[in-house]
Parts: structure tokens; C-alpha cells; sequence
């Protein structure tokens, strides 16, 4: 199916791509009610770090996501929920305490996380989240958990810092979505002892580290994003924004997020599919993909308005418009 997208150097390759991911939108009907189109939940957010949680939850939420939650610190969450009355904010995430000052362990602090699981689609893990002992062992638990319930997450940030110390953690999960930057690629490249790998192509390493952790999703970021399972690798070479502002990763995130809650409407078979139905684990590699393509559009667009003063947030107003541009007007279908 084309699109309408109408920017430029988009390769064949790409639109043939995005016609794919477009079949996993759902269109707006009256029949649906408040939940169906995505339940998507960001943990992270500690003292430090307020704004990426949030802009990757918002970027759910303005792709389409009907419910956006953001679990984080109550010192975090105080602050969020200044930013937007849009999103649920949950207080229960821990930072280890000062000194000898006795708290919650992190069977405590993951437990009430886990009692929400049932109600949500996909977990984002790792905006925000720091490098807290306590933190990353809560986190470590809650992927845990929801590994156990099939349960699609993307893994981001300091996040991937639990890849790296465990990778069994995610091997062999093909639910998983990994989305490193450069270093944190080559930090757990490093970690499964793939210096020797030969790479003669540039998909190679991506294709390599997904196999090397069975089967994961790893959308390998760069001048081109490439999404890879080790089997199947999608190449996006939408041109994006010049400016690499911090917090665009958040953007991705949250975009892919919303794109595998839709995953799960499709599968549930919400709405009557016209031609031949995605396979379910394909699915996977298309909504990383649409997430980057979004990402791309969002950060062009941003460029174009900003320039050099581009900021993280100004991708957030671009997500929308980033979607019909590069879907049309799936709502009036």
C-alpha cells in the first residue's frame, strides 16, 4: 500500500516498508472504547532525570497511544506532572538510600510495579532511569515479569546497562525491542565478545548482535537506522534533522511503543484487515521500524522550524504532523 508521505529521499525500499507498517494502524471507529488502541507504561524518571520519561510517554501519547503512564520516583513524579496533565504518573520506583539509612528492597519496590502489568500493552524501560542500584535491580525484576507474560518491551538508556551485566536478562526474547546509541552498541558488543566478528556490510553488526542475543529486536541508530533480528533487516534512510539534541532517542521510544500496542489491537483482530494478514513477530521488526521512521520525520520537521536550536521537546510537536505526513489520513478510513 503507498503512502502519502511527501518529503524527500525516501527510497522505494523504505515506502514499500511504511505501506506495511501502515497496515498495523487502526483506523478511528466508533466502536472502540478507551484502552483498546494502547496501554503503554515508561519506567524511569529518578531525581536527575524528568525529562526523558516524559517525552517519551508524551510521544506515545501524540502518536495515538489511548493510555500513557509513566512509573518513576516520587521526587521524579512530582515534577512530571507538571509537564502534562495528560499522563498517568505512578510514584513507586526507589533510589537506594543515603548512608545507613534503612529502605525497600527491590522485591518490595518491583512488586507493586508488577501489580499493574495486567493493565498495561507494552513497557518502555529506561528513560531516566540512572545507574541507582536500586533502580536497576527494580527494573531488572519488572523485565523479568513481564517476559513472563509476553509482554513487549522496549529496552533504552541505562536500561541496556542490564543487558550488558546479564544479557540472558533479554536472550532469546523476541519481544524485545533494543534501541542503543553508538556507545552503548559497542558496550554490549563488547560485553558478548564479538570483537573478532567479521563485518564486511553495514547491516552486519546489527545482524550479528541480534542473533548473538537470540532473536531480539536492535534497531542500531545512526546516519541510517537499521532494524534487525538477525534474520529479517530493515534499512530507514528517512532523511532526519541535522541538529542531535539529547532526548530524540525519547522520541523513538515512545513512538515504537504506541506502534506495538497497536500490534496487539491487530492481533486481537479489532478491526477488519484488508489483504494478507503480518505475521506476529514480523510485526515486531515493522512497529521498530515505523517508530524510527516517525523519529526521522519528526526530527526533519523540528529542523526546518528550529534549526540549531532544536531541543528534544520540539519533536514532541512534530509527532502528528510526522504521521500524516508519512501515513495520511488513516482517522477518515
Amino acid at each position: 500500500m503507498a503512502t502519502d508521505y511527501q518529503g524527500p529521499d525516501m527510497s522505494v525500499a523504505t515506502r514499500t516498508v511504511l505501506g506495511k507498517v501502515r497496515q498495523m494502524i487502526p483506523p478511528m471507529l466508533d466502536k472502540f472504547h478507551k484502552g483498546q488502541l494502547g496501554r503503554v507504561a515508561v519506567i524511569g524518571g529518578s531525581q536527575d532525570y524528568t525529562g526523558a520519561p516524559y517525552f517519551s510517554a508524551m510521544a506515545s501519547a501524540r502518536l495515538g497511544c489511548d493510555m500513557s503512564h509513566v512509573i518513576c520516583t516520587p521526587a521524579a513524579a512530582a515534577v512530571i506532572k507538571t509537564y502534562s496533565p495528560n499522563l498517568m504518573v505512578h510514584p513507586l520506583m526507589r533510589q537506594s538510600p543515603s548512608g545507613d539509612e534503612k529502605g525497600p528492597d527491590a522485591d518490595d519496590v518491583s512488586a507493586s510495579i508488577m501489580e499493574m502489568l495486567p493493565r498495561l500493552h507494552v513497557l518502555v524501560v529506561g528513560p531516566g532511569l540512572g545507574r541507582d542500584p536500586l533502580m536497576q535491580e527494580t527494573v531488572s525484576r519488572v523485565i523479568q515479569a513481564a517476559r513472563e507474560k509476553k509482554m513487549p518491551i522496549v529496552l533504552d538508556a541505562d536500561a541496556l546497562q542490564i543487558v550488558q551485566k546479564d544479557p540472558d536478562s533479554v536472550k532469546g526474547y523476541k519481544e524485545a525491542v533494543l534501541t542503543p546509541n553508538v556507545v552503548e552498541f559497542g558496550r554490549i558488543w563488547d560485553a558478548l565478545d564479538l570483537k573478532d566478528s567479521e563485518t564486511k556490510n553495514e547491516t552486519d553488526r546489527v545482524e550479528i548482535l541480534a542473533r548473538a542475543l537470540g532473536g531480539v529486536t536492535i534497531v542500531q541508530k545512526g546516519g541510517k537506522d537499521f532494524v534487525s533480528n538477525g534474520e529479517t533487516t530493515l534499512v530507514s534512510d528517512l532523511e532526519g534533522g541535522k541538529k542531535r539534541s539529547g532526548g530524540q532517542g525519547d522520541t523513538l521510544t515512545g513512538s515504537i511503543a504506541t506502534f506495538l500496542a497497536w500490534r496487539k489491537a491487530y492481533l486481537d483482530g479489532l478491526w477488519d484487515v484488508d489483504g494478507e494478514s503480518l505475521d506476529e513477530y514480523e510485526m515486531i521488526g515493522l512497529a521498530a521500524f515505523g517508530g524510527s521512521a516517525i523519529t526521522r520525520e519528526c526530527s526533519r520537521l523540528a529542523f526546518l522550524k528550529k534549526g540549531r536550536s532544536l531541543q528534544a521537546s520540539d519533536l514532541t510537536d512534530e509527532v502528528h504532523g510526522a504521521f500524516v505526513g508519512l501515513f495520511g489520513q488513516v482517522d477518515d478510513e
